[in-house]
């Protein structure tokens, strides 16, 4: 069973699934690959757009890297609320563990006002791997 992390940051709920994909790793290169699954849900009072993301994916040996950039695969969601959006990427970590984290940068359509709503920190465990956040 693939574990869930969420976190919840002013009405937006923000969930997340990694699953290791062993048909796209090289162990023997040093390169392991996870797809992650996101739902992102407007449960607030008020619409909300996702403007940019910032990531930081940390692998076993503690190296960092952070990844900034505009929306998520190419698109700002706008969500009323009650609305959702979904979409799936993926990432690859020069170790057979790790962890990513990161913040949705939103604004609140009506008034403009920014905010960051959490993404949780999950794990990235290949098959191999105990499976436990890092």
């Amino acid at each position: 069973m693939v574990p869930l992390y969420s976190a919840t940051t002013r009405g937006v709920v923000v969930s997340v699934q990694a699953a290791f994909l062993p048909e796209h790793s090289d162990p023997d290169a040093g390169a392991w690959v996870w797809a992650y699954q996101v739902r992102i849900e407007n449960q607030g009072p008020q619409a909300v757009q996702l403007l940019r993301r910032t990531w930081r994916i940390t692998d076993a040996r503690g190296r960092t890297e952070v990844v900034e950039g505009a929306g998520v695969v190419g698109k700002q969601p706008r969500l009323a609320p009650g609305e959702a959006f979904e979409y799936t990427s993926g990432t690859p970590l020069g170790t057979a563990s790790g962890f990513m984290a990161g913040t949705y940068h939103m604004v609140v359509s009506a008034t403009g006002e920014a905010f960051d709503a959490a993404v949780p920190t999950f794990s990235l465990d290949s098959s191999s791997e105990a499976q436990s956040v890092h």
